[in-house]
């Protein structure tokens, strides 16, 4: 395992793969980083190895060490190839990345396990976002997160791939209507779709609130407690909370130092015995596909601590949800072609929940999201069919693109 890291750039998947199944990554990132190490290794200016050693350390959390290895690793390369599993590809797709951990750039590598596309991962710089010469692709896929310090590569990307030879899927210009105030915005007066307004305000302004010069009022109509609260450019939940009270506020700024946060409302899409559901949605082409349903006592749900592994009731009701998914499918129909419409992104991926009224709860829209077939076979064999649905769509919208163009290298 280790020699395969040393030699070939990996991408995530193996790393998620492991982390997935229990996996120790610890000895495997030890490994790579003495090899890294070694004077025969530093000689040979291995890019792969350090951009492999680089995941690793992201996919154990430990974000600033993958940083300064991953800096290491675009000194010496900017693009990467991960080839297709099943050989001679199809299809070459570039992605154009930017450095950062986990959660900067589209996984796309962790849907399209054994497939037949290569995918070329270029890191592109302000110094250099496209290099005059780009290995040979049938499209390009933007994976940029929208983040405050991606603007201008976003922007400077838009004016680069405005006339762009190839299919561009995911354009630059409109990445920025992920962000979480531009979707709630974008996504308001969609009949069956409520999303409710989300503001940046700053931690100024939270004392505000707590000393009684400023209100809820202020941020947007109708905004009034319980709100969520989570610091601007978190991912994954970090310093997600529910302020039910002032003192919960007061609580909240004394253990969270950020200067701005995102500030919406707490809607309860509890069923009537206190359960939450959420759902991750991916939209290809305009076309809903269910990714996986976590059922959870407590209304933050993430995935991985939603007892999806440890409940076998629970995985039968995602089962049920999966096969069933073409009645959801038809019941928000409206809201889910709507967040497409006004996003305009080729891909999309929704988090979502039903409220008791029916609607479609949208907490967020983001292309990054990853989405997967890697859980454990023995324990989700249901997944694999409907996951092979997800990337089987992709394929196929990528091969229309293929077949809609003459054959042309940009």
């Amino acid at each position: 395992m280790i020699q395969q890291f040393a030699t070939a750039f990996r991408g995530l998947a193996p790393f998620l793969r492991l982390n997935l199944a229990g996996g120790d990554l610890r000895p495997v990132a030890q490994a790579l980083l003495a090899l890294a190490g070694s004077e025969q290794e530093k000689e040979q200016d291995n890019a792969n190895l350090w951009m492999n050693l680089a995941t690793a350390f992201f996919a154990m959390g430990q974000h600033q060490t993958g940083l300064a290895i991953q800096a290491q690793a675009l000194q010496m390369r900017q693009t990467y190839l991960l080839p297709a599993l099943r050989q001679p590809a199809r299809f070459r797709l570039l992605l154009l990345m930017v450095a950062g951990d986990i959660a900067e750039n589209t996984p796309l590598d962790c849907l399209l396990e054994d497939c037949d596309i290569d995918l070329i991962c270029h890191y592109a710089t302000p110094e250099l976002p496209l290099p005059a010469e780009l290995p040979a692709h049938d499209a390009v896929l933007v994976a940029i997160c929208d983040a405050v310090d991606n603007r201008p590569m976003l922007k400077m990307l838009a004016g680069l791939l405005r006339n762009w030879a190839r299919p561009v899927i995911n354009a630059p210009e409109h990445i920025p209507n992920t962000e979480r105030s531009a979707a709630s915005d974008l996504l308001q007066g969609v009949p069956g779709l409520l999303m409710p307004p989300t503001r940046a305000v700053s931690r100024d302004f939270l004392f505000a609130l707590l000393s009684g010069a400023a209100s809820l009022g202020e941020v947007f109509a109708d905004c009034r407690l319980p709100l969520i609260l989570r610091p601007v450019g978190s991912h994954a939940g970090r310093d997600l909370a529910r302020i039910d009270d002032l003192a919960g506020l007061a609580r909240y700024l004394e253990a969270v130092p950020a200067a701005s946060f995102y500030l919406s409302r707490f809607i309860d899409y509890s069923d009537a015995n206190g359960v939450f559901r959420k759902y991750r949605i991916a939209l290809i082409d305009g076309q809903p596909f269910a990714c996986h349903m976590g059922i959870s006592a407590h209304w933050m749900i993430h995935y991985l601590n939603a007892g999806m592994y440890e409940d076998a009731a629970k995985r039968a009701e995602e089962e049920s949800f999966m096969r069933g998914f073409s009645a959801f499918a038809r019941r928000h129909a409206k809201a889910l072609k709507a967040i497409w419409q006004r996003s305009q992104l080729d891909y999309v991926c929704v988090d979502c929940a039903e409220t008791g009224d029916g609607d479609l709860l949208v907490f967020e829209i983001d292309h990054a999201m990853v989405v997967h077939a890697m859980d454990p076979v023995d324990l989700f064999p249901y997944k694999q069919e409907h996951m092979g649905k997800v990337k089987r769509a992709f394929e196929n919208y990528l091969y229309g693109l293929y077949r809609a163009r003459p054959a042309h290298v940009a």
